[in-house]
């Protein structure tokens, strides 16, 4: 691959993002993981604390980033978190705190580096969504919205930069990561779903094989589902 390539990824300490940071680590990518949590020992990325509901930790990321490493070549939105909880009963409170990571936070990310990487005119910029986006259930309105709205924020953005740069959206199913546990509120499991699910690793290497096309070739939508999930 040449110069080695700049990657900074969101929520990269665990779930999908921490097999992100893993597979492409392996490869011939500077990683920086922006997390709220610091990653396991051992981790190869470079580490970079960061709350995306902050503006001022954004800006401490951006200037490190820079200062340290330069423009990146490539941006993931990855950070995020669930909730469970039904329109009629849930705390609007909680409803805020999941639409300022999932949405907010994925804003405020890409808009610190865009200017800098349109000046170059490469490189990528990929969000991590969710079927949810597409498919209502019980209990999920407020994720799913979050994730409908992050869709629409990808596109209108390859409307934007198509010229320069190439934006993609990764929408899983059901992967089975520590997200259920961590969400705000409710209990739902990979398991209790029933339709089976796909690994990080999986989504992880998807991306990886997406990188690696020429930036020519761009793909705006992958959907990636267990096999009996429905479309």
């Amino acid at each position: 691959m040449g110069t080695k390539k700049i990657v900074v990824i969101t929520g990269g300490s665990s779930g999908i993002g921490k097999a992100i940071v893993e597979q492409l680590g392996q490869q011939n990518y500077i990683v920086i993981n922006a997390d709220i949590c610091a990653p396991d020992a051992g981790d190869k990325a470079h580490y970079v604390p960061c709350d995306i509901t902050k503006g001022s930790d954004i800006d401490h990321l951006y200037r490190l980033v820079l200062d340290n490493y330069g423009i990146p070549d490539i941006l993931i939105s990855n950070a995020g978190q669930g909730i469970h909880e039904k329109i009629t009963e849930g705390d609007p409170q909680k409803w805020a705190k999941v639409i300022d990571i999932n949405l907010m936070g994925a804003l405020r990310f890409v808009r610190a580096f865009l200017p800098d990487m349109l000046k170059k005119e490469t490189g990528t910029v990929l969000f991590i969504s969710s079927t949810a986006a597409k498919q209502p259930y019980a209990y999920g309105g407020i994720y799913s919205a979050s994730k409908a709205a992050l869709n629409m924020v990808a596109k209108t953005l390859q409307l934007e930069v198509a010229s320069k740069l190439r934006v993609g959206l990764i929408s899983p199913g059901v992967v089975d990561t520590p997200f259920f546990k961590n969400m705000i509120s409710g209990h739902h499991t990979a398991t209790d779903i029933g339709w089976g699910s796909v690994s990080p690793q999986q989504i992880a290497e998807i991306i990886s094989h997406t990188l690696l096309l020429p930036p020519s070739v761009n793909l705006p939508e992958i959907t990636v589902t267990p096999t009996a999930q429905p479309g």
